[in-house]
């Protein structure tokens, strides 16, 4: 991780007055170290380290400050705003919530949660039958966790076993950082699950695509060489759709051939879609990219359109694994964020954004390839699908995280918010409602900053 420091003190910055872009005073604004410090003092600094813009509002594909600073964005609030930020559908159906009255019901029934719950499955499509629906994404991976050792305990009271992969990421709770394969976050935990296995990500500077195959092969021989035994210890197999710091997506046979293991062994099968579902790759869900299907989703993020809402989705034998009252939580699935997520879907399905997605995400990704081609000195990958992209640098072949800093930074400066990982990448993560003009725009701002940085 990078230790770069951003400034917090005003910068005199070029003006810019354009239709997407309006930065008229000195960046960060005055005031804006006051407020990060009155944060610092009453907040975990867990929640910081982000670009230094005290946001006011947002709308569209755009964020203002309390100055009237307005940026194009394109990090969605890290992917959430597929619709749009303060989309006024969703915003509409909030509102009309709101006068019913009825904020929360706990597990009690309501017509909206029902509703909402019936357009989600038709969303999914076959063969997901039911949902399980939470408020954050971590707590998705936890009940799938949850369902995939139950439905082991079902054959084998030792069938506990969960695969995940390498520097994958699931979340921050005790379950979701087991599975995730950043060593150094779950230290604080104090012990490992004995019954969580992560094999090596087929990164493409490892592995190339005809070897996929033969890689996730030897990673599944060293685990029967540890004396694991797939038919007897082994439920379940997590994957993040694609590698989330770098939108690196697996060769399509890497993925293919983890099903045919899953069915071989009766192991199911699990994508954790916080970043990639509702649109955001140019499909509904990013596992499509591979022609599988998988046995469960947790979903997230791009969901709730702003509110907090995740969820397990599966077929019925898997989600009614759990007792009733096994698996419930306080605040899902109450009226306010079902009738924001039906407002989603809707919006999804009557702007066509999937289409919208795939369409813009060719554009981004022609203009990110001449990218790479013309600071090819600093550029070593550009990584994603649809509208989810990555740009990874190097400096002298190694990973440069200062330079990706100093490049969200810049972008800032002009107009433009871009995904500081705080890694050698950025990631790009625009609402899927952004005009091509404006994703032209902000392209266009994301290389005169790397070309600034350079000269």
């Amino acid at each position: 991780m990078t230790n770069y420091q951003f400034n917090f003190e005003p910068v005199e910055v070029d003006f810019v007055d354009t239709k997407n872009r309006l930065i008229q005073t000195s960046i960060p604004v005055k005031g804006t170290k006051e407020i990060f410090e009155r944060l610092n003092k009453v907040e975990s600094r867990s929640m910081h380290g982000q670009l230094p813009i005290v946001w006011d509002k947002a709308e569209g594909f755009k964020v203002f400050d309390m100055a009237g600073n307005c940026w194009i964005d394109f990090t969605s609030t890290i992917f959430v705003a597929n619709v749009g930020h303060s989309n006024a559908k969703v915003s509409r159906a909030i509102r009309e919530t709101l006068d019913n009255p009825l904020f929360s019901c706990y597990a009690y029934s309501n017509l909206k949660r029902a509703e909402y719950l019936e357009k989600l499955i038709a969303f999914a499509g076959y063969p997901f039958e039911k949902a399980f629906l939470l408020s954050a994404g971590t707590e998705a991976t936890e009940a799938a966790l949850k369902l995939m050792r139950m439905n082991g305990q079902r054959k084998n009271k030792r069938r506990l076993g969960i695969i995940c992969l390498e520097n994958n990421w699931h979340g921050r709770t005790l379950g979701a950082q087991m599975m995730s394969g950043n060593e150094r976050q779950k230290e604080w935990i104090g012990f490992k699950d004995q019954d969580i296995h992560h094999i090596p990500f087929p990164y493409p500077w490892v592995v190339n695509e005809e070897e996929a195959e033969d890689f996730l092969n030897r990673s599944i021989n060293s685990l029967k060489l540890n004396g694991i035994d797939m038919n007897r210890d082994i439920c379940g197999f997590t994957l993040e759709t694609f590698q989330g710091w770098g939108a690196i997506f697996y060769p399509k046979p890497f993925v293919k051939r983890i099903k045919e293991i899953c069915l071989k062994h009766d192991i199911l099968l699990t994508f954790d879609e916080m970043q990639s579902g509702f649109a955001r790759t140019g499909k509904k869900f990013g596992y499509e990219h591979y022609e599988i299907v998988p046995d469960l989703l947790c979903v997230g993020k791009g969901m709730g359109g702003g509110v907090p809402l995740s969820g397990v989705i599966g077929t019925s034998e898997i989600m009614d694994l759990p007792d009733i009252g096994n698996m419930s939580s306080t605040h899902s699935a109450n009226p306010l964020v079902c009738s924001a997520g039906l407002a989603v879907l809707n919006e999804i399905e009557e702007q066509f954004l999937v289409d919208q997605a795939s369409k813009k995400g060719k554009f981004l990704f022609n203009y990110l390839q001449k990218i790479k081609l013309k600071f090819s000195n600093k550029v070593s990958y550009i990584f994603g699908k649809g509208l989810i992209a990555a740009i990874l640098f190097h400096e002298n072949n190694k990973p440069d995280s200062q330079f990706a800093s100093k490049v969200a930074e810049r972008c800032m400066q002009k107009g433009l918010l871009v995904v500081h990982t705080g890694r050698e990448s950025i990631k790009i993560g625009p609402p899927l409602v952004i005009t091509m003009e404006a994703l032209e725009e902000g392209l266009q701002v994301l290389e005169e900053s790397i070309m600034e940085l350079i000269d």
